[in-house]
């Protein structure tokens, strides 16, 4: 009777944890996850799951695996669910911040196939960069790729390679190449969140980014220059940094070291950037080339950049014509004396501004501009002379001389005759003869004035020269016939010898 009554209170249910009961003590070995077996024993398996509870936190940190399960990095792709491919592949990432000794191939090895493995992975649009992957892909690229670059040891201090200098390339570039291609396809994701991924992608790693376009390695800067120019395009947020950051480079490599190995590259991009500039321009954007492109031209290994540097300068041209005369100002403040490969650059590049100057911006400028000019004319090195004489084969150019011919004409006029006159190279001599032309047909009266007016400056210098020639005949005759007046002048004394006896 009395157990029919008990039988009726609800039981009481058996515990189905494992640690809520010491008491099943049986040899039961279910299957953990990934094939990893453990004997059910009470306290013995907790602390095995505390062990592996630490080994995990080891490799995948807390704020990464916080939520997700830890899946074996060395699996593939291929071996796990879709569900779990997300954290196998921030796992991945995660295995790859470690730098591996070149004394260990078969970690080289590994390390590559699973980098590859990765760059696979993204490229086939199944990755999605939630915030972990986001920061396992930032921490993976900053660890293998921003390190310090060792002295440069090279014999000139030009700031980069040279023609005559095969450029150098670094060892580990088979494993960097990887990373970068990672990096770019990262940056290049159609689905990246850049609310988030900017977090990552922030200052501190646009900085050492731009650190490494100091590389020696080609290579590396190609990389480099397809990265900034696709960060500079989708983090808006970012640009005003990085213009300022290159802008302090250039200051840098101006006004103190005048070495750098990637300032064609960083003006390459800038190129473009400026061509999308809004009109009308800001403030900003004209300091930078007045401060920064213009100050450009000042040091020795301009001809690595100076292709680069012209687009930039035409660029802003391109954008205010009124820009023109201040760019010119900047050329002839930084216009090479003694460099005549270097004065053949300035000359083309002239050349390029001249072709977009209004007839306004050119008044402003052109007194010194062809007084310059007139140097080049009578320049000894035949290159120079003949690159300043071209200058007349350019329409623009010659329609610009032609409306103000009364101010250009009488500047470069002696020089010109003095081309005619004595100058040792024949083409400079043919090229100054069809200027000559060029300005007869334009104002013959012009032409005959100033070589009147030329004669008149000739007689008087030859007149002065007489004059100065007399003078010094006179003062070298009186000072014949003056006697020569004895000074005060005491012999030096010699000493005395005296013999020693020994």
């Amino acid at each position: 009777m009395l157990k029919q009554i008990l039988s009726k209170f609800p039981r009481k249910p058996k515990s189905e944890s494992v640690d809520s009961t010491g008491s099943d003590s049986g040899n039961n070995s279910p299957n953990l996850g990934g094939g990893f077996q453990c004997t059910i024993g009470g306290s013995s398996l907790t602390s095995k799951l505390n062990v592996v509870k630490r080994v995990s936190s080891a490799v995948f940190p807390a704020s990464i695996s916080a939520g997700a399960e830890v899946v074996e990095p060395h699996l593939s792709f291929k071996e796990v669910s879709n569900p779990q491919k997300q954290n196998l592949f921030v796992s991945k990432l995660n295995v790859c911040c470690e730098l591996i000794d070149s004394s260990d191939p078969v970690k080289q090895d590994l390390k590559r196939e699973t980098l590859i493995e990765l760059v696979d992975f993204v490229s086939s649009g199944s990755a999605k960069f939630t915030e972990p992957a986001i920061s396992a892909m930032c921490k993976m690229c900053s660890t293998n790729l921003f390190r310090v670059f060792p002295p440069k040891y090279r014999s000139n201090f030009t700031g980069g390679e040279t023609e005559d200098e095969e450029p150098m390339f670094d060892p580990s570039w088979s494993h960097l190449q990887i990373v970068y291609d990672l990096l770019v396809r990262f940056i290049s994701y159609s689905s990246l969140d850049i609310k988030v991924a900017k977090k990552h992608v922030d200052h501190s790693f646009i900085v050492r980014l731009l650190d490494l376009f100091d590389s020696e390695d080609p290579r590396e800067r190609d990389c480099l220059k397809t990265i900034l120019h696709r960060i500079y395009g989708k983090f808006m947020v970012h640009r005003p940094f990085i213009r300022k950051a290159v802008s302090n480079i250039i200051y840098r490599f101006v006004f103190e070291t005048e070495k750098h190995n990637g300032m064609s590259e960083l003006l390459e991009i800038f190129g473009s950037v400026i061509s999308g500039f809004a009109l009308p321009l800001k403030e900003e954007h004209k300091i930078f080339l007045w401060r920064a492109l213009i100050p450009l031209h000042k040091p020795k290994s301009v001809g690595i950049y100076h292709q680069q540097l012209t687009y930039c300068v035409v660029q802003f041209i391109e954008k205010d014509p009124k820009l023109a005369s201040t760019v010119i100002k900047g050329l002839l403040k930084y216009w090479p004396v003694t460099n005549s490969q270097k004065e053949l650059m300035f000359l083309s590049e002239l050349e390029e501004v001249l072709e977009m100057t209004s007839m306004d911006e050119f008044q402003k400028i052109m007194v010194p501009l062809f007084r310059r000019i007139r140097c080049c004319l009578n320049s000894s090195h035949y290159q120079v002379a003949e690159r300043a004489h071209l200058l007349w084969n350019n329409e623009h150019i010659l329609n610009l001389i032609g409306h103000n011919r009364q101010v250009i004409l009488p500047l470069v006029f002696p020089a010109i005759e003095r081309n005619t006159q004595n100058h040792w190279n024949q083409a400079v001599l043919n090229l100054t003869l069809n200027v000559r032309k060029m300005f007869c047909e334009m104002d013959e009266e012009l032409v005959l004035a100033c070589q009147c007016k030329l004669e008149e400056e000739h007689i008087r210098s030859s007149s002065a020269a007489e004059k100065r020639r007399l003078t010094w005949e006179r003062l070298e005759t009186a000072a014949g016939v003056q006697p020569v007046v004895a000074c005060n002048f005491v012999a030096p004394i010699k000493p005395s010898t005296y013999p020693v006896v020994c």
